[in-house]
């Protein structure tokens, strides 16, 4: 990619950041950190990465990528990227969170909202639905690529290491899964919680293969996927250690777990926006 691809990349990012604050900001509730840390990831994926269709959407996916948010809590930071790549109506997003929206606070699929093919915000469960959807593809000779996000946190669930055994046993080569490793969750650093130790380390004993990336630089997170990609199909499946760091972009969202599942007042969203230019308009 050339430099010029990589600023519009990341004047996309900016305007995303802008989309979750205003969102949680108008809805009085939601979660900004780890929405803001990753949102450099999910501009990657959606804007260059993903074999998607966004204008037809459908629940099974045939011939197309799929892709799992595990950690459902970053929602505001995925409505964003469907909206803005045409999955809905931008507008759409001054609904988040409030009754009868088809935005929730968690992805849902009752509301039968295009982009979203499976409920998610019960922690724990992304990675074995992800292997399900990789093994549907194989039974269906589909040569596409099923991703997912995790937060490390949630990777304190033991159902998640249960699919990472089931998933190197079986072969399953056809699953990227990103881990959003920024050593925060809603009670403190995880390290003080319950420590994941070495990650790398871990999944390499249960026969992953294993990419690292810093995940606030978007030139090399569009980089590591493409180079996840070239490992897919090789008998293993195959996962990313994502460095971020929660509440990116914004100063004193930064280096704290306190802005997990806060929402900015008025004034605090003044100052977070000042941060963030206005590259492609906000929504209305």
């Amino acid at each position: 990619m050339n430099m010029q691809q990589i600023e519009e990349l990341k004047s996309i990012a900016s305007q995303t950041r802008r989309d979750i604050l205003r969102m949680i900001n108008g809805a009085n509730s939601g979660h900004p950190g780890g929405a803001l840390g990753c949102t450099d990831f999910m501009v990657a994926l959606y804007y260059k990465i993903l074999d998607h269709n966004p204008k037809d959407f459908s629940i099974d996916g045939i011939n197309q990528d799929l892709f799992f948010l595990s950690n459902g809590h970053l929602s505001a930071l995925w409505y964003s990227v469907l909206a803005r790549t045409g999955y809905f109506p931008l507008s759409e997003l001054a609904t988040f969170r409030h009754i009868s929206s088809r935005l929730q606070g968690h992805p849902a699929t009752a509301e039968h909202l295009p982009g979203v093919r499976v409920a998610s915000g019960s922690l724990g469960q992304g990675l074995s639905v992800a292997i399900g959807a990789a093994i549907s593809k194989k039974l269906n000779k589909d040569n596409k690529i099923v991703y997912s996000l995790h937060g490390d946190g949630e990777l304190q669930e033991g159902q998640n290491w249960e699919a990472a055994m089931f998933a190197s046993a079986k072969k399953i080569d056809n699953i990227i899964a990103t881990v959003d490793h920024n050593g925060k969750q809603i009670d403190g650093p995880t390290d003080k919680i319950l420590s994941l130790g070495n990650l790398k380390a871990k999944f390499i004993a249960f026969d992953w293969d294993v990419l690292e990336m810093n995940g606030n630089d978007i030139e090399e997170v569009i980089n590591v996927l493409n180079i996840a990609k070239t490992h897919t199909g090789k008998g293993k499946p195959v996962v990313i250690i994502m460095k971020t760091e929660m509440g990116f972009g914004v100063d004193f969202m930064m280096g704290t777990h306190k802005w997990h599942g806060n929402a900015p007042n008025n004034e605090q969203l003044a100052k977070a926006l000042a941060q963030l230019p206005e590259t492609i308009g906000d929504y209305n």
